[in-house]
């Protein structure tokens, strides 16, 4: 978010938080403050850092030790890392690939959201586009199916038509987008399995706390939610982007150093992990721009959240922002905040300039804290 990157005391705060997003350890090694409020927290912070720090010493003295290549190994990483950035560079440049190739996003998908968009909005006019999404029809048919939602016990729904009629509009402009984005989330996040849950819970928190931002000014809730849960469309498309460039061409080195017999290659090659500052990196430079691009390739003419993401992504003055837009970054702005004060990474005197850079009043954060913006509530009749 540029009113983000272009203020250097809120970028250092948003970096941690997507540190945090790719593990806890690494935003705690990245973190240069941090406001521990309990001499306890403090002192176990600073054992796991030393821990963490004599770990990696003695995993690179043993790496000298061994094979006498500390320079070599060196070499290795920074080229190999050149290799992955450039491969990325090229792959997030084709808007196109990313949409159809990487998210593989289905026509029918942001169709069902038009439809959604206006008052014309039916049943009939959805089923037949859903039943294009295998994905959603299952997600659908789950949900009906749960015993809080059932009708009657000894019933189970099978089939999707009849899985719409019962959730409804209303429910359904809930949930389409939660379950948009769950599909588009990244299979896996593998080395840090976390990332994949915290990705899901901070759309999720966002778009919540956007929609009760959104009713509490008189402005539709439903373009508002799906804004804001969209909005970090760009953090899921870069981290499976990345994840996939590094594991295909590491798997690629690596098979081309055993293949041509090249030991000490093959050696260097298997120290190498996956550099969270290489994911970082990706997600601060990519990720809002690359959820505006997104959002424009989807093509919506009555669902308005094309121009709320590029506001987003480019504007430089919250003031200059469209509603939904100020909404959203408000949204981001205290689920940021939260997210870092519940790891205590963050201190009063940044809450405040994180805050503020979101314009969020005092009765903005009254209104979030009494707020449930971690779950759903859908209505069956």
């Amino acid at each position: 978010m540029q009113i983000f990157e272009n203020n250097k005391l809120v970028y250092a705060i948003y970096s941690r938080a997507l540190s945090l997003t790719i593990s806890k350890d690494f935003a705690n090694l990245k973190s240069g403050k941090i406001n521990m409020t309990k001499q306890q927290d403090s002192e176990q912070f600073h054992r796991r850092r030393e821990l963490l720090a004599v770990e990696e010493e003695a995993n690179k003295k043993k790496i000298i030790q061994a094979h006498g290549q500390e320079h070599f190994k060196t070499q290795v990483k920074t080229q190999f890392f050149k290799r992955v950035n450039a491969q990325v560079d090229k792959e997030f440049n084709n808007k196109a690939n990313l949409y159809m190739n990487v998210l593989k996003i289905e026509d029918a998908a942001p169709s069902i959201m038009e439809i959604l968009a206006v008052k014309a909005a039916s049943i009939n006019r959805i089923t037949p586009l859903a039943k294009k999404l295998p994905w959603l029809c299952s997600e659908l048919i789950n949900l009906v199916n749960k015993p809080q939602y059932r009708k009657r016990s000894d019933i189970q729904v099978t089939e999707p038509h009849l899985a719409l009629s019962y959730v409804g509009l209303d429910n359904l402009k809930l949930v389409m987008p939660i379950f948009m984005l769950k599909h588009w989330l990244p299979t896996h996040t593998t080395p840090y399995p976390l990332m994949k849950r915290k990705l899901w819970n901070d759309s999720l928190s966002v778009a919540l706390a956007a929609q009760v931002l959104a009713k509490e000014q008189g402005l539709d809730e439903f373009t508002a939610f799906t804004a804001g849960m969209l909005s970090n469309l760009g953090l899921l498309a870069v981290t499976r982007g990345f994840l996939n460039t590094y594991s295909e061409l590491y798997n690629q080195e690596l098979r081309s150093a055993y293949e041509s017999k090249d030991k000490k290659l093959h050696d260097a090659l298997l120290t190498l992990d996956v550099a969270p500052e290489l994911l970082l990196e990706q997600l601060l430079q990519r990720s809002s721009k690359v959820a505006a691009d997104m959002v424009e390739l989807m093509r919506f003419d009555r669902l308005q959240i094309t121009e709320p993401l590029f506001d987003l992504a480019y504007a430089i003055n919250i003031d200059h922002m469209c509603p939904i837009a100020k909404l959203v970054t408000k949204a981001k702005a205290y689920v940021t905040f939260r997210s870092l004060a519940k790891e205590d990474l963050i201190n009063t005197d940044e809450a405040k300039i994180l805050l503020a850079a979101g314009k969020l009043t005092k009765n903005d954060i009254t209104l979030l804290k009494k707020s449930d913006i971690n779950h759903i509530k859908l209505t069956f009749n």
